[in-house]
């Protein structure tokens, strides 16, 4: 699939369901959309991603193009109505839209009117499917081992962990799976439960039923966590995938440098070792659960040498093997998950 990425405004730094497809994605991506950065390229300001021009706007693109992806994640999931003329040309133009926003463009009036005149789809990644339940408790009784990653706050890097331990694992032949919760991780895999999306009391139900769907066909799971225990907005969603899961490991993903929860600063960070006996706890009544493995990003530190004493403190601090799977390696905590 030719897709074009959509970040208007946002790329690279606020863009990360952008930054998730081009590392992880199998779409070739033609171009990425960003008003700020026409003329420059993808590899300009980050190199080890799937390179693309940077154009202004759709019209830009003379390519072929099947469709254009939502690439921005804004807290609370609204349309940008300066992102309207790039959706609607991309419908004229014959592509399919996908967006892993709350606002559903398949209820926008103009998009779903546009979108049966042209014969494109619109999907609403984040619109779950209507038979979800409650969770019986049952995740656990698969044959996989279930590891789970699990943040000091949202936008930490937990898909981009637990997606780079899968592939590695895959890599050593390891016999793995992903399990999608997040609008970047299904836009990934094409399928997946939207778990900030669905109703409360079946949340954790969501998460189990893909854990069911996966867990006796593979020897591991690596499940995509989403937000921190400690949110004032996102725990619950924390909360009901930690349960839901029933994972038998946990890894800790953190931000070298934060202190407090982003937008709520009066929310301070607790020590990582007490932040991790937290998540153990909240774990232990549904299912027994150890934190093995800390992530740490120091994608904002300029130099390797920095990082890694940064990396060694977090893991001094957290009491766990501890990397940064992207600037330096996976394997060095893969070990500790499987």
């Amino acid at each position: 699939m030719r897709v074009a990425i959509l970040a208007h405004e946002n790329f690279p730094g606020r863009a990360k369901t952008a930054i998730g497809v081009l590392r992880y994605g199998e779409q070739e991506v033609v171009a990425v959309l960003d008003r700020d950065r026409p003329g420059e390229r993808v590899r300009d300001h980050v190199p080890d991603l799937q390179d693309a021009p940077i154009v202004g706007s759709i019209d830009d693109i003379d390519e072929d193009l099947d469709a254009l992806l939502i690439g921005v994640a804004p807290i609370g999931g609204g349309f940008d109505e300066s992102w309207r003329d790039d959706v609607r040309a991309a419908i004229e133009r014959g592509c399919d839209v996908i967006s892993g926003l709350h606002y559903f463009l398949s209820e926008d009036e103009e998009f779903a009117a546009l979108a049966d005149d042209h014969g494109v789809e619109l999907w609403d990644v984040r619109k779950p499917h209507d038979d979800l339940t409650v969770s019986k408790g049952v995740a656990a009784d698969v044959d996989a081992e279930i590891i789970l990653t699990v943040g000091t706050d949202c936008s930490v890097g937990k898909m981009t962990v637990s997606r780079e331990l899968y592939e590695v694992a895959r890599e050593q032949g390891v016999d793995a799976a992903f399990i999608p919760t997040g609008q970047t991780g299904i836009m990934i895999e094409g399928w997946g439960n939207p778990i900030d999306r669905v109703i409360s009391d079946f949340t954790a139900g969501a998460v189990e039923e893909m854990i069911l769907e996966k867990g006796n066909d593979h020897d591991y799971l690596f499940v995509e966590g989403q937000g921190s225990i400690l949110h004032p907005a996102y725990s619950g969603v924390t909360c009901g995938i930690l349960h839901g899961a029933m994972a038998d490991r946990l890894v800790l993903c953190h931000v070298e440098g934060k202190e407090a929860i982003r937008s709520y600063e009066d929310t301070v960070l607790p020590p990582m070792d007490e932040y991790a006996a937290l998540y153990e706890s909240l774990a232990a009544p549904v299912h027994e659960s150890e934190v093995v493995a800390g992530a740490l990003n120091t994608a904002h530190l300029e130099s390797d040498d920095t990082a890694r004493q940064a990396v060694d403190r977090f893991e001094t601090e957290l009491g766990v093997p501890a990397t940064d799977p992207i600037r330096f390696d996976a394997e060095t905590i893969l070990e500790e998950t499987l």
